[in-house]
């Protein structure tokens, strides 16, 4: 057997059971029941955005997320993921790939949660989100069965959570306005750019506040030298710093407007996982990490240990979310200098109360496990 042939027998090993059949968005539940008793559930959730939700990729009243429920020994840990389309990822399709996996997860021992995650992602391919809510549930599982708060199996201080920003998406001046005044008790905020329309957003938020800002251009700009005139213009605008300025296949260009530039750069599109880093370290300043974009807490754990290792900053992001994944990404929160945990602040139906934000602050629950509680 050559090298080629044994990395893809390792990689397919215990080949997956047969698909389930069909499914549509309208068949919501699945419930997966094996006979050693482990249930395992996932639901598709619509999210109502309190308003429409705007960046340079889409623009939407609703985000469908992925939920798994998984239960053994009298107790149910719960997770969630929200797929990114941008990875060509939906909840459909995360919901699919788990059902194919359905063996594995019935058989699963929680307590050997590393152990899972890594069959997991040896058996199906991307679908980052679906990994999050399975790797969420998990460890969720397991800070219950011990009795502690996640932060606590973690190891961290849940004193040292940072301030969260709070996300203003794009829109006109006039509701960008309004939703400025709407975020008053937020003392940090993150604008959404990456349009002809940067300066008068811009202009807006600085016409009813002077609270710092940051500022997040979704791959937006593809002149680099455009990039390093809307930077320094918004350091004028007393913004801290510019995520992903650039798409993450020009990371060249974006090392060559760092240099020209005295805003810190982050990565967010350019950093999917941990073997990226290490590339992105002499372009970025730092890199936002999301559970719904690398599989959830264990490999977002690894990518901050791995960023600070090379001297980066870090910072946690999410996505439009429930408190399920915002809880889980917070109480990872107090390894990282920047949190940017306000997805379930931006939806109008959320179905649980975790995370709480006093002030800008991430206050943390002291309940085992992720400390949900169903609303």
């Amino acid at each position: 057997m050559n090298r080629r042939e044994w990395m893809k027998t390792t990689a397919t090993a215990g080949a997956a059971v047969a698909l389930g059949s069909g499914l549509d968005a309208e068949a919501l539940g699945k419930t997966m029941q094996s006979s050693g008793g482990t249930k395992f559930e996932t639901q598709i959730r619509r999210l109502k955005t309190r308003h429409t939700w705007t960046t340079t990729m889409s623009a939407s009243d609703f985000r469908d997320t992925l939920f798994v429920n998984l239960t053994r020994d009298g107790v149910t840990g719960t997770g969630e993921g929200a797929p990114i389309v941008r990875y060509y990822e939906d909840a459909v399709g995360g919901q699919k790939a788990l059902e194919s996996v359905r063996q594995l997860l019935t058989e699963a021992d929680p307590w050997q949660y590393a152990k899972v995650m890594d069959q997991l992602n040896h058996r199906i391919q991307g679908q980052f989100a679906a990994k999050a809510a399975v790797d969420i549930a998990l460890l969720d599982w397991v800070g219950q069965k011990l009795n502690i708060p996640l932060y606590k199996f973690f190891g961290l201080d849940a004193k040292d959570a940072p301030i969260t920003t709070f996300s203003i998406g794009i829109d006109t001046p006039e509701i960008t306005r309004q939703k400025v005044r709407e975020a008053e008790q937020y003392p940090v905020l993150k604008i959404k750019v990456g349009l002809s329309t940067d300066e008068p957003t811009i202009e807006a938020v600085r016409s009813v506040t002077k609270k710092p800002l940051r500022v997040d251009a979704n791959e937006g700009w593809t002149d680099k030298e455009e990039a390093v005139r809307k930077i320094n213009w918004l350091e004028s605008q007393g913004v801290e710093f510019i995520e992903q300025p650039m798409p993450a296949a020009m990371l060249e260009e974006t090392r060559w407007v760092r240099s020209r530039v005295h805003l810190p750069i982050i990565a967010d599109e350019a950093c999917l996982n941990i073997a990226v880093i290490p590339k992105l370290a002499d372009a970025y300043d730092g890199v936002n990490v999301k559970l719904d974009k690398c599989g959830g807490m264990q490999q977002a754990q690894r990518m901050i240990q791995i960023a600070k290792s090379l001297g980066m900053k870090t910072m946690l992001g999410c996505m439009v979310s429930s408190s399920v994944s915002v809880t889980a990404a917070a109480h990872l929160s107090p390894l990282v200098d920047y949190a940017d945990l306000d997805g379930n602040l931006l939806i109008a139906n959320d179905p649980y109360s975790g995370v709480k934000v006093e002030h800008g602050r991430l206050i943390l629950p002291d309940r085992p496990g992720l400390g949900l509680k169903p609303v």
